[in-house]
């Protein structure tokens, strides 16, 4: 097999692999740094190894030693996004199949992009700091020197020095606690994360004053205490769904599965570690369950070019999941949402022809955090639905989807080797496969080269009522009434708004009428609360903007983020507004985000990104 490069890497993983990481914190509040040392286990995979190549971005290298040996080391050019390659020439050449241990002692910048430091005033608790991280996509080298891709996986151990009123939590098993000896003010906790391979994109860390509640027999939830028993009840049915998944992927392989619900501020929905998912309060709606345990963590794409295979397969398998707990007919309405999102990002995100529409993206001088949106998810899952009609229905396709996780295991894949295994698993219907426009679907930019006929009995009513509404001349509003929607589930209404989104902006005349009778105002639900206010503001009601920039900036998921400072700032009269309250705000907001929505926003900003 032709090795594999990965364009957002400085780590040559054809020479060597790491195979386990031995981490050691200590957590300065004072000066936001994370003094550390890590001791890398490297399997040489060549002859006349000497000279270790690692992604390094913003970290303060002190001391290399290898095996016990010094070693000198260098740090190359700066890369705008990739950071710096760490050079590092052991006093010993190696042979393939050979172990090294090479320990490298090093400080984080103030600036690391994987991680985000609180202060208490920006806590719900208002008391103590708050500090978590975020690797994905290539941010886990701000926080350990280390091969970061996805390509490599590994076991790790970890002691993380804290002050003893906080409480450390990572993507591992808890392995006890104990005073810091060097410091009576601190105290250590352990951790270990014994299972084979486990990419450092999954190393996550948090450190805060914590709570948590027993949800199910291996779950807890963990928040600041004005969220933990909120988020107890809104998860209380995670060992249910628990069990739902394994009935259709196999087993949950990682042991505990806890949740911990992160502050606002957090880029993104969600991200599902292994032993520990991290969740937005945005998230706080009964139900809310990902795959990413089986098909991203368990299954990993080889390169961030084949994110699709995460994300896509995640998104059919959670849609599974609903299947089984709803039925089909909400499993089919769920696609139509999401497609309306990938409509969005294709027609009016990236342009149909940008190639960052492409299922398989070049990445080569890419930041893979200008990629991510809905294109591999949503393209990603209408591939996998287009072919469950080809291959025989969601029972036959759900076989292949579960061969896939069983077969891959452990194991970085990419879309070269999961469309070998779907030749072999349907090895009697290779015609139909062969029929399959591969290239238009998996290197051809836009939308889908075929779209799907989904089942609308749940998405009629909201169709119907979409239509009133864009057909509606001023005369027609007072036959509008509360009672049109009061049948309607969130999703529904989440539909209904997602439908008028994607159409011409409605008159200002409208939007006021329908806040009259549905107060769409007064819900709290993201989801909801989002697109409304996105079509306040393209209906350009000045009222609504205060609003809408309140809720870009009040919590920081990048789903909700990006659209509503966008569409701000399209209107000419509220472009001022927009960077405004960016300006205002940025220094506050995660980093990836801050810098995403700089771009969006045409502003100059400097986040060490």
């Amino acid at each position: 097999m032709v090795p594999v490069a990965d364009p957002c890497s400085f780590a040559s993983f054809s020479k060597c692999l790491t195979k386990h990481l031995n981490l050691t914190y200590q957590v300065d509040f004072d000066n936001h740094v994370l003094k550390g040392k890590v001791a890398l286990t490297v399997e040489v995979l060549e002859d006349k190894f000497s000279v270790l190549t690692l992604d390094t971005k913003d970290l303060k290298i002190l001391k290399v030693s290898a095996n016990g040996q010094t070693a000198k080391f260098a740090l190359g050019a700066k890369h705008s996004y990739k950071g710096s390659p760490l050079e590092i020439t052991l006093p010993l050449e190696l042979s393939r199949g050979q172990h090294v241990i090479v320990e490298i002692e090093y400080e984080t910048s103030p600036r690391a992009s994987a991680l985000q430091w609180l202060s208490p005033a920006q806590t719900a608790g208002k008391k103590q700091p708050y500090l978590f991280s975020q690797c994905q996509a290539t941010h886990c080298r701000t926080l350990v020197p280390c091969q970061d891709t996805p390509s490599v996986k590994h076991t790790y151990y970890a002691q993380v020095s804290v002050p003893k009123e906080l409480v450390a939590l990572m993507s591992a098993v808890q392995d006890g606690q104990e005073p810091d000896p060097n410091d009576t003010s601190r105290v250590i906790y352990r951790f270990r994360q014994p299972y084979e391979r486990f990419t450092s994109v999954c190393v996550a860390m948090n450190v805060f004053f914590v709570l948590s509640r027993v949800i199910g027999p291996r779950s807890k939830v963990w928040s600041e205490k004005e969220y933990v028993d909120k988020a107890a009840f809104e998860f209380s049915e995670t060992e249910m769904m628990l069990k739902t998944a394994e009935s259709l992927a196999g087993p949950y392989v990682w042991g505990q599965y806890d949740l911990l619900i992160l502050p606002p501020s957090f880029p993104y929905g969600g991200m599902e570690n292994p032993c520990l998912t991290f969740v937005t309060p945005t998230l706080l709606v009964r139900g809310s369950f990902s795959g990413f345990g089986w098909t991203g963590n368990l299954v990993t794409n080889k390169t961030w070019e084949h994110f699709w295979l995460n994300e896509g397969h995640t998104v059919y398998l959670e849609r599974m999941i609903g299947r089984a707990l709803e039925s089909e007919q909400f499993r089919q309405f769920k696609a139509m949402g999401g497609w309306k999102e990938l409509h969005e990002s294709v027609r009016q995100r990236f342009g149909a022809n940008n190639v960052l529409t492409n299922l398989v993206p070049s990445l080569q001088d890419v930041n893979p955090d200008d990629s991510f949106s809905s294109v591999p998810y949503e393209k990603g899952f209408a591939l996998l639905y287009y072919l469950e009609e080809l291959m025989g229905g969601p029972e036959v396709f759900m076989g292949f989807v579960k061969s896939y996780i069983q077969l891959f295991a452990y194991s970085s894949v990419t879309t070269q080797e999961w469309k070998d295994h779907l030749f072999t698993y349907f090895k009697d219907k290779v015609d139909l496969l062969n029929k399959v426009d591969w290239n238009a679907w998996m290197h051809t930019p836009g939308m889908p080269p075929v779209k799907p006929e989904y089942d609308t009995t749940l998405a009629d009513a909201c169709i119907a009522l979409a239509q009133r509404w864009l057909k509606a001349k001023d005369a027609d509003l007072v036959g509008f009434s509360e009672a049109d929607i009061k049948q309607f589930s969130s999703h529904q209404l989440i539909e209904f708004l997602a439908l008028l989104l994607v159409e011409d902006p409605l008159p200002l005349s409208h939007v006021k009428r329908m806040q009259e009778v549905h107060h769409f105002n007064s819900i709290a639900n993201s989801e909801i609360r989002c697109r409304w206010l996105r079509l306040c503001v393209r209906a350009q009601w000045e009222e609504a903007v205060p609003l809408a920039l309140k809720m870009a900036v009040d919590q920081g998921r990048m789903k909700f983020t990006r659209p509503l400072f966008r569409d701000v700032y399209n209107v000419a009269k509220f472009r001022d507004a927009s960077v405004k309250a960016f300006k205002e705000h940025s220094a506050t907001m995660h980093p990836v985000t801050a810098t995403m929505v700089a771009k969006d926003l045409n502003v100059e900003h400097s986040t060490g990104l």
